[in-house]
């Protein structure tokens, strides 16, 4: 009993914090500054951690959170003056006529359109933007948010420029982690079959409508998935971003000469009345500009930053993308003649927006600093990493790793999130076992953004939206399988590697 009190104090913060989520409701804001405060109490009661320790703790999570903060704050600041400017809309006009095929125009907003978002802005944007475009072409509300959170997967390994990776894996060697997770999102071909196999659920000629759309999707997957691949070698910030540009120039292309297109032309609704204010230039112009300065900033300040140290060693580094979008911004602004009085305005929206993500940010990743540094302490006690990691030594670690990560996401509503809970944890394991680290992290990346098919956190985002409520156990079940079968699929293939 004794040797086995650790390791059960060692993971009670974490069932306290799924208790809280999942059966009494509470926010992820709430559920994540308890866990936080447990673990503080145990360290400092139980593991007697020095003190400087849960110092230097709680610091790294702060600018761990702060690294965030800065790119969720630009990204909405972004993302609101382009719906101010009414840019978003024009975007959306220019998608849905690319096809008047329902199958097309969904596959188009839902995967390439959406991994975009994702790309640029992440945490729950991209099902917020497509689900009611998503409505607009003549989908249920139902199949809306379904479809909404299928396309809301693959792009989330690299999402928000990165983010899940360069912040959830901080600290760890994640050099080769990109790579090895974008061979992963390979199994992401299969989304826009998903996609098709839904939308055309209860059609009265489904079977033929499926099949005649098959190529067109399958092909949609290739054309974002493989593109990506190659990609990853500018950085983890352009996958998800120049992948779903990539694949869509190329879907056009097709498209133009009528290569795995339907043969049948199907809509939904008879007649689309929407009006572009601008051309597809101006409209697309934005991201274009985004594009240009996150590769030149890449490249040029990469790895300038300022050296910190204030008890701990740290760096902050100038290249964030959330700067990167800041920048864009006011270049937009001055660029479309926008009233200048929108600066105040949005910067307040996009404070606010940010403002609760970074302070469950700086709880969940101080809680995971604290775990690391519990080791150095006056009880002679293993840290609680340790602890923890001794319940999942197992050969089969690899299969398991998608699964954790997809709970992880479910869970949080976040795949960045998912890597700041597990990362550390599945890096020990994998070393204890004699697995390459980065495999195991790159499988439980992968399994995260599976896990954003069932988020929880998106699926009310999506919900709000379009004014739907308690709609979660009807959309659980048309994305649980989808999500299942993904994890599945990465879990044997982590077994077959090793």
């Amino acid at each position: 009993m004794i040797d086995k009190l650790p390791i059960f104090l060692s993971i009670f913060p974490f069932l306290v914090f799924i208790y809280l989520l999942l059966i009494k409701k509470t926010t992820l804001l709430k559920s994540s500054l308890v866990t936080a405060l447990l673990y503080t109490i145990l360290v400092v009661l139980y593991w007697k951690i020095i003190p400087n320790y849960l110092y230097i703790s709680y610091g790294k999570g702060f600018f761990i959170a702060l690294d965030i903060f800065i790119i969720i704050f630009g990204a909405i600041f972004f993302l609101e003056i382009l719906k101010d400017l009414k840019i978003i809309k024009n975007i959306s006009f220019y998608l849905k006529n690319f096809s008047s095929d329902y199958r097309i125009q969904i596959i188009i907003i839902a995967w390439f359109f959406e991994a975009f978002l994702e790309g640029t802005a992440g945490f729950g944007v991209p099902v917020a933007i497509a689900v009611p475009l998503l409505m607009g072409i003549g989908l249920t509300p139902m199949k809306s948010l379904i479809i909404g959170l299928l396309g809301n997967s693959t792009p989330g390994v690299f999402g928000a420029a990165g983010t899940p990776i360069r912040v959830g894996f901080s600290g760890l060697n994640v050099s080769s982690v990109p790579f090895y997770a974008s061979l992963f999102n390979l199994v992401g071909i299969l989304i826009p079959v998903f996609m098709l196999f839904m939308i055309t659920i209860g059609r009265p000629n489904r079977n033929k409508e499926f099949f005649e759309a098959l190529p067109f999707a399958i092909w949609s997957g290739i054309a974002f998935t493989i593109p990506s691949l190659f990609i990853v070698s500018l950085g983890q910030e352009f996958p998800s971003i120049l992948g779903a540009v990539v694949g869509f120039i190329l879907v056009a292309i097709t498209t133009r000469f009528g290569i795995f297109v339907p043969k049948n032309n199907i809509s939904l609704i008879s007649d689309q009345k929407e009006e572009k204010t601008m051309s597809i230039f101006k409209s697309f112009l934005p991201y274009l500009f985004l594009i240009i300065l996150l590769v030149l900033g890449k490249f040029l300040i990469g790895k300038i930053g300022i050296p910190i140290n204030i008890g701990f060693r740290q760096f902050f580094n100038f290249y964030n993308p959330g700067f990167i979008f800041i920048i864009t911004g006011f270049l937009i602004i001055f660029f479309y003649k926008s009233k200048k009085k929108i600066f105040k305005e949005l910067s307040l929206v996009s404070l606010k927006g940010a403002i609760g993500p970074f302070l469950v940010i700086l709880f969940m990743s101080s809680m995971v600093q604290i775990i690391i540094n519990s080791g150095q302490n006056l009880s002679g006690l293993p840290s609680a990493l340790s602890l923890m990691s001794s319940l999942f030594e197992t050969r089969l670690i690899p299969f398991f790793a998608p699964f954790i990560g997809g709970f992880g996401a479910f869970i949080t509503g976040s795949v960045t999130l998912s890597n700041i809970m597990f990362g550390s944890l599945f890096n020990l394991t994998s070393l204890n076992m004699g697995f390459n680290p980065s495999i195991i992290l790159s499988l439980g990346v992968a399994g995260g953004a599976a896990g954003n098919m069932i988020a929880l956190a998106d699926i009310l985002t999506a919900e709000a939206v379009i004014g739907e409520k308690n709609k979660e156990r009807e959309v659980l079940r048309g994305v649980i399988i989808p999500c299942l079968t993904y994890l599945l699929i990465l879990g044997i293939i982590g077994i077959l590697i090793f």
